[in-house]
Order: C-alpha cells, then structure tokens, then sequence
C-alpha cells in the first residue's frame, strides 16, 4: 500500500478535468410481456434517474475523493446542458462550461429492466468545427491554479486542440493524465501518464501473444511518444505500470463484479487526485486499482469516497 495519506492533502489537490461531458440518464421499469409488434420485452418505466457522464463523471469521482475539481468542456444550448450545470452545482464540481447552439449535449439513456441493462440509447453529434478553441484562453487562466490536469477523451471532438494543451501544462509544470481514445497516441505525446485499458491499447500496439511482447510494445509506444508512463487496466488482472524504471503489476482486487461502467473513470480521477496531492505514479497505482475494484461492484457511473478507500 501507498504511503499514509492524510486527507487534508487531498483535500488540498486541485485537478483540472479536461474532454468531453456526457449526461447518463437511466429508465428504470417492469418487464412483464413481450411486445404484439416485435420480438422485444416491453418496458413500463417506473423511476428515472440522471448522473454525471464521460468527463463529467471523472470530475465529479475528484470530487467525491475529497480533492478540488474543476471541469472544462464545451456543451450544446439545450436541456440536458441545462440538467448538468445543475448536476454539476449540486456535486460541487466547478465547472467552465462553453456553450455551441450547433452541438448536442451528448446523452446516454440507459433502459434497465430486471436490474439488467437491456439498451442504450445514444444522442450526439460531430461537430463539424472545433468547438473547444474558444476554451483555450479559459485553459491558460485557470492552469497555473490546479496540481495536475487530466483529459479525458471520448473521442467526441472536445479534445482537437490538446496536443498544444499538453504543451501549456508541461510548461507550467504539472503532470498530465489521459484516458485516451482512438489508434493516435501522437496526440498524447509528452503526457506524464496514459491509462489505456486492454481493448484501447490492442487498438494501437496490436494483439500481443505473451507479456513479454506486451512489454516491449507498451514500452516502445511510450518511447516514440516521449510518454512517461503507461498505465494498463486489466479488468481481472489487476492493473501493469510501463515507465523508466521497467514494470509493475497490481493484482485486482477480488470482489464481485456487478456493473464495469465508468470504472476507469474511477481509475484515473483517483491517479490525478493522488499525485496533485504529492505522491508518485506507483505511489498512487495500487490506490487506484483498489478504488477500481471498489466501484465496478456498484450500480452504473458510481465514485469512491475518502473513507470507502482508505478503510
């Protein structure tokens, strides 16, 4: 286990969450019948609920572990934007929220029945500009005031401009995490830490038949792109840590598993939190994957708490 942590520390990191935000909304209901029109179960929704998603949910998992989060993201002008300034005021995130009439907000509806999720309802669009360049400005005034800066990237086009975004934070001096998306680790070059999870990283590197040629492919993907660091999430096999020093693994933590959703959110709000509050990368990987293995055994976008954690 890490270092003891007192929570005054933590309370006193600041993270800067960066990327694309996202409203989950979830219909909950009774399946009693199959439907006369098709072959599918109808649903009589009962309860509805809504949570922070996407980078919004990442903010809102600082928050919760007792650190500073301030969210920078652009939304659409509609009523699910509405819905997360207010989700957001409520969870004491701050939030710099740009607002383009030409986007939507992204929402995911979830319908879940028999407490199973039966399906997911997508509602986006591409941008067809880059909408977070008015945001830059809003970038560089509040950087110098946060402990380490954390992009999360869904892949949505929040994120166009952030290899220069990377550049501001390394020159101000303070560490950089990324949830990356897509098969473009260039983007990412100069991050202190990726957190790919098996799936992302097969995307880039390609299938690998053994750990040892999984080591050598991570450790040359972070070479070519002067990443410090790569941290990978295994599901049940724990968690790997690629940096200088060679390589480190952290078995899971056994419990069960009820939903995976938002889990790697989880995952790297709690690295960010960890180092903007002064401790290392392998310091923090083992809190991390414990924080991780809490919350895959909760219902949808869960968090951690402080004392949950460090129990």
């Amino acid at each position: 286990m890490a270092p003891a942590l007192s929570r005054n520390r933590v309370e006193h990191a600041r993270v800067l969450v960066v990327g694309d935000a996202m409203l989950d909304r979830y219909w909950f209901g009774a399946v009693e019948r199959i439907s006369p029109e098709a072959p599918v179960p109808v649903v009589r929704i009962t309860r509805e609920e809504e949570r922070l998603g996407g980078a919004a949910n990442v903010a809102f998992n600082v928050k919760t572990l007792g650190a500073q989060a301030t969210l920078l993201t652009v939304v659409g002008d509609d009523e699910p934007a509405r819905k997360l300034r207010q989700l957001l005021e409520q969870q004491g995130v701050s939030a710099l929220l740009g607002s383009d009439p030409q986007l939507y907000t992204i929402v995911k509806l979830r319908v879940i029945g028999r407490s199973q999720q039966l399906l997911r309802v997508d509602f986006e669009n591409q941008p067809d500009h880059e909408i977070l360049a008015a945001l830059l400005g809003d970038y560089e005034r509040v950087l110098p005031g946060h402990d380490a800066v954390l992009f999360s990237d869904y892949g949505k086009g929040g994120l166009t401009h952030i290899p220069r975004m990377i550049e501001l934070a390394h020159a101000a001096g303070k560490p950089v995490l990324i949830d990356p998306k897509g098969s473009d680790y260039s983007r990412y070059a100069g991050a202190t830490v990726i957190t790919p999870n098996r799936a992302e990283l097969a995307q880039v590197i390609g299938a690998w038949s053994s750990e040892a040629q999984l080591h050598e492919r991570a450790q040359a993907l972070r070479r070519t792109h002067r990443i410090d660091a790569l941290v990978l999430t295994r599901s049940e096999d724990g968690m790997s840590l690629f940096d200088d020093a060679g390589h480190v693994q952290v078995p899971a933590q056994a419990r069960e598993v009820f939903d995976v959703t938002g889990a790697g959110d989880t995952v790297i709000a709690t690295l960010a939190a960890m180092l903007g509050a002064g401790l290392t990368l392998r310091e923090a990987m083992p809190i991390a994957n414990r924080a991780g293995g809490i919350v895959v055994g909760k219902f949808g976008t869960a968090s951690v708490g402080f004392e949950e954690l460090f129990a």
